[in-house]
């Protein structure tokens, strides 16, 4: 890290106490902008660094619900509006036991510079709750969905804060909260979430768009060293909405997909994941991974300890949570001939593995340039819902497939220009940070 970060490095760190993910992304972005901070001193002059690590405001709140059996639960709510130089804030809802401030500031800050390098004009956000909705029924999920809503509506708007789906907030729960937003306002302020059903305001495409994204960046990556998809065997990590659609993305262009994965084990299938089975057993019965052995049958199994990176592939996908890749895994997969990781999740990939692939030269592309895909769809949700308009699937598609092309070239380009040719982190990290940083300085000292 460059010596005139390390005392800003150091002050967020004091200033943050117990929030290890937060720091990780922090660090993360610190290690690549030495060359930024070199060529631009103005940068440290004015406290660009010191402004972009503090949110502009960070919202903390009881929500109070019933269950169904009238027991009253008490769980905590945040929305962390990072930074709004470039639009409104912009970033997912996470329902998920983990949940606490250092996750939504980690997750936040990584939005920043993910919005930015969409080239969209939106800030970056993020925020949550400790509810876990497993287990839960739908009335249940529907009134924590209202209580939630109850004290974020006076926080969000769509020129002010647009928060979307993440990991335990999909379509559902975006209805139960738009539901509730309505009833408190009294307008249908369509663009106020992204994420919503196609029948009110949704955008095609968008379900789709962080799994089919993040396997959009790894083609384009793959051309740079004029190879593709075409019979690659893949791993993916995780079975929600962004594996799911990455896996039927790589299908689509003749990748042999080996494994999905949740919390419980993962399952192989040399045969390659029949997603079919996998929707139906996760989106629609919302079962455990093992089903879609049990059902599979055949050479498909289910593996209750290890991980999906103990398979050999050539790509890997990790699309399920943060660091769930660390560098004894990243061994095995160099072991095994991985050629290619694109990160489908939020940091999922520990700094230590990260190193181990850009020192054995594979192809890697983190979550903030690879998983832009879901948020800029998101983005042309808005931008649907503020002219009246609907697109078409194709046509939707298509704005998706030349934005990822537009931040893969965006993470090259830059990446060449400060000295590291290949280095997509280096390349995602300053193209996005000085965008921001620009635009800051812009606007003055706010």
């Amino acid at each position: 890290m460059h010596e005139n970060l390390i005392p800003v490095r150091q002050a967020v760190i004091a200033r943050n106490p117990g929030e290890s993910e937060f720091h990780q992304a922090v660090d993360e972005v610190f290690e690549s902008l030495g060359p930024v901070v070199a060529r631009h001193p103005e940068l440290l002059e004015s406290a660009i660094l010191e402004r972009i690590c503090e949110p502009e405001r960070q919202i903390i709140f009881r929500v109070p619900w019933t269950d169904d059996n009238g027991r009253v639960h008490i769980n905590r709510g945040f929305r962390v509006e990072f930074n709004s130089a470039l639009g409104p804030y912009k970033g997912g809802l996470r329902f998920h036991p983990s949940v606490y401030l250092g996750i939504v500031k980690f997750l936040g800050f990584e939005q920043i510079f993910k919005n930015s390098l969409t080239g969209m004009p939106i800030g970056g956000g993020k925020g949550g709750s400790d509810f876990d909705p497993s287990g839960r029924s739908d009335a249940e999920i529907m009134r924590f969905c209202q209580s939630f809503m109850t004290e974020l509506y006076r926080h969000i708007g769509e020129y002010t804060d647009v928060p979307a789906g993440d990991i335990g907030v999909g379509g559902r729960e975006i209805g139960y909260l738009f539901g509730q937003y309505k009833r408190i306002t009294n307008r249908y302020e369509s663009g106020v979430l992204t994420g919503k059903g196609l029948a009110w305001g949704g955008s095609l495409v968008r379900t789709e768009a962080t799994g089919y994204g993040t396997v959009m960046f790894a083609e384009e990556m793959l051309k740079t060293r004029g190879q593709d998809m075409d019979g690659r065997e893949m791993l993916v990590s995780g079975s929600g909405n962004v594996a799911i659609y990455a896996i039927e993305r790589a299908q689509s262009l003749g990748a042999k997909v080996l494994t999905a994965s949740d919390s419980s084990g993962y399952v192989v299938d040399p045969d390659g994941i029949d997603l079919d089975l996998l929707k139906q057993v996760k989106e629609v019965e919302r079962a455990r991974i093992s089903q879609y052995a049990e059902r599979k049958g055949g050479r498909a199994r289910f593996i209750s300890d290890g991980s999906v990176w103990d398979v050999p592939g050539s790509v890997a996908l990790p699309c399920a949570t943060q660091n769930e890749l660390n560098g004894r895994q990243a061994k095995k997969l160099l072991a095994n001939g991985v050629e290619v990781v694109a990160e489908g999740a939020n940091m999922p990939t520990t700094a230590e593995a990260v190193r181990i692939f850009r020192d054995a030269d594979v192809l890697f592309a983190p979550g903030k340039a690879a998983n832009a895909g879901g948020v800029a769809t998101s983005a042309l949700e808005m931008q649907q819902n503020a002219s009246r308009d609907s697109w078409t699937f194709d046509y939707t598609q298509q704005r998706l497939q030349e934005i990822m092309r537009g931040i893969h070239h965006r993470c090259a380009e830059t990446a060449d220009e400060y000295g590291m040719p290949g280095n997509y982190v280096a390349g995602a990290n300053i193209a996005g940070f000085i965008k921001v940083a620009r635009a800051m300085s812009a606007q003055g000292l706010i």
